[in-house]
């Protein structure tokens, strides 16, 4: 064989050889991620500590978002005192209303607190790249990447937590009609940036209208959950539930109170089930408070003001942090459970001590409405999701994964955990589907509008006054094509939901073997468009 020959064999090979090292790397990395001493680890090691603490992180991630969840209860029950004068008898009435909108609820404080993360990655990322011309692209990455996971994944854990038989379904068609139509609209628009208006590069304009369309998404919502004329589509709302999640029980006991520090029971039960009169008491038995409610109020918000004024008299704010702290290091057991059982349990009790200790210092979700558990909360997701996003870079630098691939699978992984606990306690906790499925729908659109919105607003306005420059994307036709991926299967998943509602009336739960059938189907669109993308990025399609 000459060597003209072997020359042109190689050729291929080498080609082959090349393209897949735009996945993996040879590469020695010097990075650390806490100690320098890790650099004189061995590959494999180093790996695998990175691997288990991005594992730990999730089940933190997880514990801090069921208090995050917890915290939001508090701040969409809020109610405020109104008082109506009726005209004619100039009798005066005081009603209780809710402060918040469910629809706006779901919109901002769900969908925007469970994709604080990917914001806070985002925004980090952008600030570390100012001054660059080229923006980041572990954010826009990460946010596809996460846009996938929240469609694709979490719907197969809602479809399937449902119980046996359980069926689940939107109440209010047309506000997630709404909430599809800015979702799929949001990357509809990040294609027209990329590919179409101005190719690969981002303007001061293009991320300010980016941003003013989550405003927009906010007022269309409202819009069409209160029904203005020209503005919303004619659809019927069926029946939904009073309370945002419905009491787990009848009375009620407050962690943070001690067991049964009071609870109340409805009392003058017309048969429209309005609450005429509320009755509380407490554990002192010193004799009941009898307090008069109007017609068409509901009892669990006026009673909890009552409780809590109650409550506040009697314990003060330490108390109330000590038995946070009380809580997390408490172990509960049963005596009838096997040993595997119960080391099972005390193993994972150990493996949340160190995280429900942690958290024990948000302060009790009833102080002050919640709000500032909320905050807290969402601190605390911020410092884990960047904690995820130094061990991803570190798995990628040591394994010489890509950073794109990496965005797309384990770190929108890791910043999507939030949603996916948060969807799984709505799905279990609500009578209805509509916050489960309206925290994937706006999350993907916080996504964009906020997510990307932002970061790319910071780096447009230091560009276009530093070097009257526009923003450049790196690798803009990986994430264009990503984006065409995510539409087409994002169009395969809706359909399974339409068709879910059409034969079974709901999109969650039904009949169990179909209810795996549409999880494995969803996961399969997951693999389809991680895989596409993964190696599109890598330059290998």
């Amino acid at each position: 064989m000459s060597f003209s020959n072997i020359s042109r064999m190689t050729l291929p090979l080498q080609h082959i050889i090349g393209s897949y090292g735009s996945i993996l790397s040879d590469e020695k990395c010097r990075d650390y991620f806490a100690f320098s001493s890790e650099t004189y680890l061995g590959d494999g090691l180093r790996t695998t500590l990175y691997l288990i603490g991005l594992l730990y992180c999730f089940i933190g991630l997880s514990a801090i978002t069921a208090k995050f969840f917890r915290s939001m209860e508090n701040v969409v029950k809020h109610t405020r005192e109104v008082v109506v004068t009726d005209p004619l008898t100039k009798v005066q009435t005081v009603r209780y209303e809710k402060v918040w909108n469910y629809t706006i609820a779901d919109i901002s404080l769900l969908a925007f607190g469970t994709s604080f993360p990917q914001i806070s990655l985002a925004t980090i990322d952008a600030v570390r790249n100012l001054g660059c011309l080229n923006a980041g692209g572990l954010g826009p990455g990460t946010l596809v990447g996460s846009a996938a996971f929240d469609l694709f994944p979490i719907h197969a854990v809602c479809v399937v937590v449902p119980k046996a038989g359980e069926l689940k379904k939107i109440s209010d068609v047309g506000v997630w009609l709404v909430e599809l139509f800015w979702s799929f609209w949001a990357y509809i628009w990040l294609y027209t940036i990329l590919k179409v208006w101005t190719p690969n590069v981002v303007t001061l304009s293009e991320s300010l209208l980016t941003v003013l369309q989550y405003g927009l998404l906010l007022l269309h919502a409202y819009a069409q959950d209160k029904r203005w004329p020209y503005l919303s589509i004619p659809f019927s709302r069926s029946e939904r539930p009073l309370d945002w999640v419905p009491e787990e029980a009848s009375s009620i006991k407050h962690e943070s109170f001690g067991e049964d520090c009071f609870d109340y029971s409805q009392v003058s039960d017309n048969a429209d089930n309005k609450i005429d009169i509320v009755f509380v008491h407490a554990d002192n038995r010193t004799g009941p408070l009898y307090q008069g409610m109007p017609p068409n109020d509901t009892a669990d918000s006026f009673a909890e003001q009552l409780l809590m004024k109650k409550c506040e008299d009697d314990v003060s704010l330490l108390s109330l942090w000590k038995q946070q702290f009380v809580d997390a290091l408490m172990f509960e057991h049963n005596k009838l459970e096997g040993l595997c059982l119960r080391s099972t349990r005390i193993i994972w009790y150990l493996l949340l001590l160190p995280w429900k200790i942690l958290f024990a210092f948000v302060p009790s979700y009833h102080i002050a409405h919640g709000w500032i558990a909320f905050i807290c909360s969402l601190l605390f997701i911020s410092v884990i999701a960047y904690t995820v996003t130094k061990l991803t870079d570190m798995i990628s630098c040591v394994t010489g994964i890509n950073a794109y691939v990496m965005a797309f699978t384990v770190l929108a992984a890791g910043t999507s955990w939030p949603d996916l606990v948060a969807s799984k306690i709505a799905a279990q906790r609500q009578t209805t589907a509509d916050s489960a499925i309206a925290n994937i729908t706006c999350s993907n659109s916080v996504n964009i509008y906020v997510g990307i919105g932002i970061p790319w607003l910071i780096n447009t306005t230091y560009n276009y006054f530093a070097y009257q420059e526009p923003l450049r994307i790196e690798n803009a036709e990986g994430l264009s094509f990503s984006l065409l991926v995510f539409f087409s299967t994002s169009v395969g998943c809706i359909s399974v939901l339409v068709l879910r509602r059409l034969v079974f009336g709901a999109e969650l739960g039904g009949p169990r073997i179909w209810a795996w059938i549409s999880c494995a189907y969803f996961l399969l669109l997951w693999l389809i468009f991680v895989i596409l993308s993964s190696l599109k990025v890598s330059d290998l399609l």
